[in-house]
């Protein structure tokens, strides 16, 4: 009988009950396509990260990351490389040789990173044929090299121009070479661009002077939840060896993942919070405009216990009716845009520059509608308490006479 009764005091006043329930279902519509939004942008700007930077996990002498000293390659990297190569985990295993120092053009010079790479390995893991924009990939000729296009613009550089490299071996002695640009590479990370260069494994390594030995093994898994459990695993067999997951190679990347979760939650109360004041707002509304209806229900024996169950109820009718249509709004609008994607490059100038992707793809898991759901049901019980606390407080006799 309460709930019947509350159902139809709902609709006593179709016109603001529907107000109320429009409200609630866009302010839920709009705060799940906006957690949906973010964590797309997220997730891509991590799956970016991973396989065209750092991959899942990273191989390296435990002191090289300190100084990176040519001469810390990897403790027996080959055997360490072939023992990947055949694991059923690993997707793809790249091996690098790496050095820093200075890049020259006839022009300009500029700090860089030099990754001497296996160009199919290479490709396997971070997609690097695939990302350059002008001229070609590694050829059978000796002494090319790939550069970003930040950089290129940075040292006035182009197809076929001559870049000099200069930097220390690992008997510390300052070598240079002399490599041909043969093409240029573009990602979503200008500031990776501008500071690594790719040349082969093997002409950098004679430079080095470390050939066939490597300074880092970059892979990626099958499946990126087992990154953690496979990397300790390496870390107990490969002792001599310091092996990083993405998280540590990229700490930054981590604790953006790990505080962006609180944020979108943080975000979220704060859009029920508003939607709260609104609906206490409207049942406080609604019970001073039954103050005479109300008095006497209690004057002829409803008690308080039914008297708030009843107010209670009605509150919780109202959101139950607006969350469902809310969140599926947002369920389709995020479904649709998340295969369509958004293309927001005319939105944020700036975005690119930071190393997001201008195209993003929405994405909400199911569990996120359902803690929304969680969040709104207690919403609604705490917005259903004031006006109900209020209603118990009136006097039935008081409450009879009032005009």
């Amino acid at each position: 009988m309460i709930l019947l009764i509350a159902w139809r005091n709902v609709w006593r006043n179709p016109l603001r009950s529907m107000l109320v329930i429009t409200a609630v279902a866009l302010g839920l519509w709009a705060g799940a396509f906006v957690m949906g939004y973010s964590i797309g942008i997220i997730n891509q700007r991590l799956q970016t990260a991973i396989e065209k930077e750092v991959s899942h996990f990273q191989i390296h002498h435990p002191k090289f990351s300190e100084d990176f000293d040519p001469a810390l390659v990897i403790p027996q990297g080959g055997v360490k490389l072939g023992h990947l190569r055949s694991d059923s985990y690993v997707k793809a295993v790249s091996p690098r040789v790496i050095a820093v120092g200075m890049a020259a053009s006839a022009k300009q010079s500029a700090a860089a990173r030099v990754f001497g790479v296996m160009p199919a390995r290479e490709q396997s893991v971070t997609g690097l044929q695939d990302k350059v924009v002008e001229g070609e990939y590694f050829n059978d000729k000796k002494n090319r090299i790939i550069i970003g296009r930040k950089l290129a613009d940075k040292l006035n550089v182009k197809l076929r121009s001559k870049v000099v490299l200069t930097f220390q071996n690992k008997d510390k002695d300052i070598v240079a070479g002399a490599f041909r640009v043969i093409g240029i590479y573009e990602t979503t990370n200008p500031g990776y661009d501008e500071m690594n260069l790719f040349v082969k494994a093997l002409d950098l390594g004679e430079l080095l002077q470390v050939p066939g030995q490597f300074h880092e093994i970059a892979g990626l898994l099958h499946d990126p939840e087992l990154v953690e459990p496979f990397a300790d695993v390496l870390k107990a067999k490969y002792k001599e060896s310091l092996t990083e997951t993405w998280r540590e190679v990229s700490p930054e990347l981590g604790l953006m993942v790990d505080s962006f979760n609180q944020y979108i939650y943080i975000f979220m109360i704060i859009i029920l919070l508003a939607l709260s004041f609104g609906i206490v707002n409207t049942m406080l509304m609604a019970v001073l405009e039954r103050v005479r209806e109300i008095g006497m229900l209690m004057a002829v024996g409803m008690n308080r216990r039914k008297l708030f169950a009843m107010i209670f109820f009605e509150t919780i009718m109202l959101v139950m009716v607006a969350a469902p249509v809310g969140l599926l709004l947002a369920f389709s609008t995020i479904s649709y845009f998340g295969t369509q994607g958004m293309d927001i490059s005319g939105m944020y100038s700036g975005h690119e520059s930071l190393g997001f992707e201008t195209f993003i793809y929405p994405k909400l898991e199911g569990i996120y509608y359902l803690r929304i759901m969680i969040l709104v049901i207690i919403t609604a019980v705490l917005a259903s308490i004031y006006p109900a606390v209020t209603a118990l407080k009136l006097n039935p006799v008081e409450a009879i006479r009032k005009i």
